[in-house]
């Protein structure tokens, strides 16, 4: 059996298959949404690692297993989510600063205003943004003394939530991360694929509270014999979580595309060694090859989507569950105008504006609802048109499918229309877990219980495949009223 941790933004899913790839048992627990000031979001470290310890137990019990009958476990997690601990005690200094936090936006407008942009993208393929770890780490320690004296003594640690929990997991035996992950943090040099001493520098951040790179696909340590009734469980799979969905979905073969549908969304095609750097908004990132070793993929950020979906259902408390918006949007035929442009956290790809605010658009007097839910469902959608359009002119590849996984990629109303936007197939698999399925699968060869030419095909069937249905006149004036809503929101 291998048991994959899939640690998200919103909560933490275990998910347990055998070695035929055949599906066993499943948790999940919520984790706590942390919001100090508006746009900072935090969570509670020791809270995502209890959740771990809970999923785990909880899954094995849902699958009538035991400890000793996992052979591996696989890893994946939300990238950029940023801890810092003390390595003697294992005790975080500060709430995790989560990737949509804005707290360091100030730090990027600085960097970008001594001229570093062009030369940070070119080292690390990342647009300066406060979504990455660098600046977080940053803020932190130009706000907390007793994390730079911990520095200055070698005895902090910096991770990105896989790091955190394989230190927990191994009882602080092994501070290591994978390459896809370490390509997030804004310290990562692509070309080279190692830390950057000359980023480290600039940030004023010494080397020693970097965990090690390795392979996707390889040993990272086993579990403290304490934690799981005297078993020891090696950790063989560890990806950033929308490169552990690009493989899950396989993608392995250059021009293929996937997009995750989750608290954010995330286009990446992978483009195997073609190391192309974006001159509009895309990301050069490190994804997995065949073998799990680090190879390149393009990358379009949506910062919210899942998201406005919980924002209606908390905030406005429209909805009582997220599946209850596919019935709402098929009762009416459109929003009668009404554009809703979630820019909670800023905008992503192509915009990249850190200082965006979100609006609803085109209010009247009749808009109820029904409008503002549908018009939530096609924000998701309008932003990942932009986003694949993006890619198709970067990459010089006309793109004629899509690859989708991820919760709201259960919602029918939503991927119809989607289909109706893009033109083109989206291809919707039985398991849209893809995520926590590329951990399975790493694990799996890392542990070398697959080979990349064995790895089990009925783990990734199709469910439904969806085309477009509307004409070009009719796409172009939807486009034309989401492009007026962006454009009065930017900052």
């Amino acid at each position: 059996m291998i048991l994959a941790i899939d640690q998200g933004t919103t909560g933490t899913t275990i998910v347990i298959y055998d070695q035929n790839g055949e599906f066993k048992g499943k948790a999940y627990n919520e984790i706590t949404q942390i919001y100090p000031k508006a746009s900072w979001i935090e969570h509670d470290a020791y809270e995502i690692w209890l959740s771990t310890l809970l999923g785990i137990k909880q899954a094995l019990e849902n699958a009538t297993l035991e400890y000793k009958d996992i052979k591996s476990i696989g890893i994946t997690n939300q990238r950029e989510t940023t801890v810092l601990w003390n390595k003697t005690t294992g005790k975080p200094l500060h709430n995790a600063i989560v990737w949509q936090c804005r707290r360091s936006a100030d730090i990027c407008e600085n960097i970008m205003q001594e001229g570093k942009s062009n030369w940070i993208q070119e080292k690390t393929g990342l647009i300066v943004d406060a979504y990455f770890s660098a600046t977080k780490i940053k803020w932190l320690f130009e706000h907390n003394p007793e994390i730079k004296t911990l520095a200055n003594q070698g005895n902090l640690a910096f991770g990105t939530i896989d790091s955190w929990l394989i230190w927990q997991l191994t009882g602080g035996q092994s501070h290591v991360t994978d390459h896809t992950n370490a390509s997030r943090t804004m310290l990562y040099n692509i070309n080279t694929k190692k830390w950057d001493q000359d980023l480290l520098s600039y940030f004023d951040l010494p080397k020693s509270i970097l965990p090690k790179i390795q392979n996707s696909a390889s040993y990272f340590g086993k579990t403290d014999k304490q934690l799981f009734s005297g078993t020891e469980i090696p950790i063989t799979g560890v990806a950033g979580d929308q490169q552990a969905a690009l493989f899950g979905q396989g993608c392995i073969n250059s021009g293929q595309v996937k997009n995750t549908y989750g608290t954010g969304c995330f286009m990446l095609m992978y483009t195997g060694n073609k190391n192309h750097l974006s001159q509009n908004g895309l990301l050069t990132t490190i994804a997995c090859d065949e073998k799990g070793h680090p190879n390149y993929a393009l990358e379009g950020s949506v910062f919210i989507a899942g998201a406005a979906i919980q924002w209606l259902r908390d905030q406005l408390q429209l909805i009582t569950k997220a599946s209850e918006t596919e019935a709402i949007a098929q009762s009416i035929n459109d929003t009668q105008g009404v554009y809703f442009v979630p820019a909670f956290t800023g905008l992503g790809a192509p915009h990249w504006d850190m200082n965006a605010k979100g609006a609803i658009i085109g209010l009247t007097r009749s808009t109820g609802k029904n409008e503002i839910v549908r018009a939530a469902l096609e924000a998701i959608a309008y932003q990942t048109f932009d986003v694949l359009k993006l890619m198709q002119s970067e990459s010089d590849t006309k793109i004629t499918s899509m690859h989708v996984d991820g919760g709201a990629s259960e919602n029918n109303f939503l991927m119809q229309f989607q289909a109706d936007l893009l033109g083109i197939e989206l291809v919707r698999p039985v398991n849209i877990e893809s995520t926590a399925l590329g951990a399975i699968l790493l694990a799996g060869l890392g542990a070398h219980i697959w080979q990349s030419d064995t790895l089990p095909n009925n783990i990734c069937k199709v469910d439904q495949v969806f085309n477009s249905k509307i004409e070009e006149q009719h796409r172009n004036i939807l486009v034309k009223g989401w492009n007026k809503a962006v454009e009065k929101i930017k900052s």
